[in-house]
This record gives C-alpha cells, structure tokens and sequence, in this order.
C-alpha cells in the first residue's frame, strides 16, 4: 500500500466516525502511542517486566498505532505525507549512510 493510499483510508476512518481533534490534542495521542510502543518494546527487549495483561501489547500493532496518528495528523494538516518522504529521505541519503551503517575502515 502506498502511504498517501493509507492517508486517504486514515482519513476517511476518522470522517466516517467524526471529525479531526484539534492539533495538540493530536499531538498528545501521537505522544500517547510512541509511549505504548516504548513500553512494548522495553518489555520484550529491555529491563521492564511485564505488569499483567495490559502489557501484553504488540510491537507491531503499537507501530501501526503510531502510522495510524501520523497519517491522520498529515492529513488534517494538508500534508501530502509520501511526496514528503520521499522528499526527505532523496535529501537526507548521504546523512542517513552515517546514521545507518557503520563506517568503513
């Protein structure tokens, strides 16, 4: 799926049942979700020990959360989130190499 398909199909979800919550507010669950997702990640891979059922959440569906808050943030922005991207990443290649991959000796 291209992501201005799933920025459409986020915003006709949030459409369907209402309407954009204001930008901090926005903001927030966004915050909200990469907490979640930290959270998972800290209980499968670091030192957190799980308090019950309530941690039992999903990598992967606490990353689909967080696409999920992103796209709908994009889309009540106007931002064309796969133009950016793609814009972002043809810019940042060369940084990203550094970032990325270890230097060769």
């Amino acid at each position: 799926m291209e992501i201005s398909e799933a920025q459409e199909k986020a915003k006709k979800l949030i459409l369907h049942y209402g309407d954009y919550w204001e930008p901090l507010s926005q903001l927030a669950r966004l915050t909200e979700e990469v907490g979640e997702l930290a959270r998972a990640m800290n209980i499968k891979h670091g030192g957190k020990k799980s308090k019950g059922e309530m941690d039992n959440r999903k990598i992967e569906n606490e990353l689909a959360d967080v696409l999920f808050t992103t796209l709908a943030i994009a889309s009540a922005q106007g931002i064309d989130l796969g133009s950016v991207y793609e814009k972002k990443v043809k810019a940042d290649y060369k940084k990203m190499k550094g970032v990325y991959f270890k230097d060769e000796d």
